[in-house]
């Protein structure tokens, strides 16, 4: 799965959570989730749960933390999808 795939799956997951719609339609691999989406932190949870369900993954509570952007999420997915 390529780098689009997974911005385009990971728009599909967030956009329920999101509270600027201007930074969702900009959404780029240097978004952040809580900054620029304005997700909160409950809901940030909620991203996490829902992305583990799309792929398949587990993510642990060292990688959750580091999950606040686009590319900390891309690069957390891949390396899951490696060492499933």
């Amino acid at each position: 799965m390529n780098k689009e795939e997974l911005i385009s799956k990971l728009k599909t997951i967030v956009n329920p959570y999101i509270q600027d719609e201007v930074a969702f339609t900009n959404l780029t691999e240097d978004t952040d989730f809580v900054k620029d989406l304005k997700i909160n932190s409950a809901n940030l949870v909620d991203v996490i749960l829902d992305i583990e369900d799309e792929f398949d993954i587990e993510i642990d509570n060292v990688s959750m933390e580091k999950m606040l952007s686009v590319k900390a999420a891309i690069d957390i997915i891949k390396d899951k999808l490696t060492n499933k």
